[in-house]
């Protein structure tokens, strides 16, 4: 008899139609935009999707992941490819690579051009070193075609897109200006179809999160939970890649905020007493997913743990519930800082009025990054500070991801925290004004407690929002969880239900 499957999900098949829409939904943005602007509604978006990388020097491949621009208008997964959308008629083209024969041998069938009209829903496929010609023959009625090329600043990393090239290119006029901004706000409303998809991310994801809360054990090593996590959304839910490193971080390395890295490798071992900040996500067909859960290692909340933990649970449920489309999300960076400062204050962690303190800015103290970012193709997506929207410059609010007002269809992370983290915290005894609000004796207690983090993907809808996260939240909840309850806990489950059964 085969063994129970631990999950309850299978990798959906994703339809090519997300990817039409995506397009339509550009044609149109760019027909609008170059009517108010009185120039003709002509001439090809065209993008360049990613190359493979070698490691350094060597010949050894990385798994090629698609530039996301590019999956989000294609769906296309091999590199090497342009495409092209013409604006006028809303045909769109996809130019593949010309494989050597030898390709065969070494890397599978070479596919014709056929099979990646049919499997990508686009109107034409030629080959890459067709560019020049096609584009003459077929859009060049009204002169020389013009090239809307993708080039623009990414808010988050700082870094460029970097626009299509291909010999021949002097023959065209080109305009690096337009669509950058608005194929950028095209990616920050989701269509149903994109949703789905993210939806399954999270369900997987949830899952996932689940797995690893019920097998960690003192004793294991952080990485060994990244494995589970890791394992998991590859074996049942077909996930190859991950949104972002995982954060698998317990003890002090929970103050660590992008702990994970190649300096700092998951590789502490666990600790009875130790509180677990996880924060992974899995990616299916290009989308993601970005799941914080913060618990106990040995399952059982001690006092200060429950503190500090519902502070932030607090926080995380206000903003929630606060959400709705109008209103800024910086407006909900600052209702998390104050309800974690009340919930410190009620416990003598902190002291004084909670107004000052948000006026001093403590709240940057305990949660020195934003509330959360756009969610979709990229686990930062982009669109936060579209042109004309300025970056605060106040401490903590200037790591703001975003400052926009929310929109129906957007997808935002929720990911309210609070860390003791020794520079900060320095910091504040060491500024005759900060430092009057803090119980430094209390602090102490709390010098090696590391940090919490909760964090849900949020979906804006037309009365208020909808978290797409699924996994244990209550302090009680996680503490059955652990103890081996099924999630979602039955109806009949409640706290005190939970403590008379003993989980």
């Amino acid at each position: 008899m085969a063994a129970t499957s631990p999950s309850s999900l299978a990798p959906p098949a994703v339809p090519m139609e997300l990817h039409a829409g995506n397009r339509d939904r550009l044609v149109a943005a760019l027909r609008g935009h170059l009517s108010a602007s009185a120039r003709p509604p002509r001439g090809l978006v065209l993008l360049q999707g990613g190359e493979e990388q070698t490691r350094y020097c060597t010949d050894h491949l990385e798994l090629f992941r698609q530039e996301s621009y590019f999956a989000y208008l294609f769906g296309v997964r091999e590199p090497g490819f342009y495409g092209a959308i013409d604006i006028a008629s809303g045909q769109s083209i996809l130019f593949a690579p010309r494989l050597p024969a030898d390709y065969s041998v070494w890397m599978g069938e070479i596919k014709p051009l056929s099979y990646f009209r049919d499997t990508y829903k686009v109107d034409m496929v030629f080959y890459v070193d067709e560019i020049t010609q096609i584009v003459q023959d077929r859009f060049g009625d009204h002169g020389k075609p013009l090239l809307f090329l993708l080039y623009g600043k990414n808010t988050d990393s700082g870094n460029f897109s970097k626009p299509a090239s291909f010999e021949g290119m002097e023959k065209f006029d080109t305009d690096l200006i337009t669509l950058h901004p608005i194929l950028t706000e095209c990616r920050v409303i989701k269509s149903d179809l994109e949703l789905a998809v993210i939806q399954y991310a999270n369900d997987i994801s949830s899952e996932a999160h689940i797995e690893v809360m019920r097998q960690a054990r003192p004793g294991m090593k952080e990485y060994q939970l990244e494995s589970i996590f890791l394992h998991h959304v590859y074996m049942y839910g077909g996930c190859r890649h991950c949104s972002y490193t995982c954060i698998c971080a317990t003890g002090d390395n929970s103050a660590v905020l992008h702990y994970g890295h190649a300096a700092a490798p998951n590789d502490r071992t666990l600790n009875d007493g130790d509180m677990a900040l996880m924060d992974m996500g899995a990616e299916y067909h290009f989308y993601g997913s970005d799941i914080t859960c913060s618990y106990p290692i040995n399952g059982k909340f001690s006092s200060s743990q429950i503190i500090i933990y519902n502070a932030v649970l607090k926080a995380h449920n206000d903003v929630i519930s606060n959400m709705q489309p109008g209103v800024n999300y910086m407006d909900m960076h600052k209702l998390a800082e104050r309800a974690i400062l009340e919930s410190l204050r009620k416990e003598q962690i902190l002291q004084g009025d909670v107004d000052d303190m948000m006026a001093q800015r403590l709240g940057a103290v305990f949660m020195p990054h934003g509330l959360g970012h756009l969610l979709g193709i990229d686990t930062h997506d982009p669109g936060g500070y579209p042109e004309g929207l300025e970056r605060p410059k106040e401490l903590g609010l200037s790591s703001l991801r975003t400052t926009r007002e929310l929109k129906e269809g957007m997808v935002i992370t929720v990911e309210p925290g609070c860390y003791f983290i020794d520079t900060l915290l320095t910091k504040a005894r060491n500024d005759p004004i900060s430092s009057k609000f803090f119980n430094w004796q209390e602090i102490e207690k709390y010098k090696s407690f590391g940090g919490v983090r909760i964090e849900s993907d949020v979906y804006v809808t037309a009365q208020g929002c909808r978290n797409l996260t699924n996994c244990p939240r209550e302090t009680w909840e996680i503490e059955a969880v652990m103890a081996g309850a099924p999630w979602p806990l039955r109806a009949s489950t409640s706290p005190a239900a939970a403590a008379e059964s003993g989980v």
